[in-house]
């Protein structure tokens, strides 16, 4: 069973940065699609960001609009680890974050193809 521990939420203000890190057990960590989600109180689940296998141990990664030319995803597989980096964070950030991992290497926008969730991490941006 594979476990993913996020860490790194907290309180910012906008325009501040937070950095957002997974741990993820388990082996072949480098060849799986990682995602990022959010959800804000009274809204669904939404794809933030994603960063999947592509040929030539290369990899793709996607973003949501609303999160485009300020947050990257990106990842270290020697420490089982991606990471989200929120810049230029705005009020409507706010919600609670959480890892994902689809062992099916799809692109990972979609959430119903992750196979494991963390519990996630609160992240508040005030005004």
């Amino acid at each position: 069973q594979v476990q993913l521990v996020e860490s790194g939420g907290g309180l910012v203000q906008a325009g501040g940065s937070l950095r957002l890190s997974c741990v993820a057990s388990g082996p072949t960590f480098n060849r799986y699609t990682m995602g990022w989600f959010r959800q804000a109180p009274g809204k669904e689940r939404e794809f933030v960001a994603a960063h999947s296998w592509a040929a030539g141990r290369t990899y793709y990664a996607d973003y949501a609009d609303s999160v485009k030319g300020r947050f990257t995803i990106s990842r270290d597989n020697a420490k089982n680890t991606v990471f989200l980096q929120m810049s230029s964070l705005k009020v409507e950030d706010t919600a609670v974050y959480y890892c994902a991992q689809d062992t099916e290497r799809n692109r990972g926008l979609d959430p119903r193809t992750y196979d494991y969730w963390g519990q996630g991490t609160q992240v508040t941006v005030t005004s």
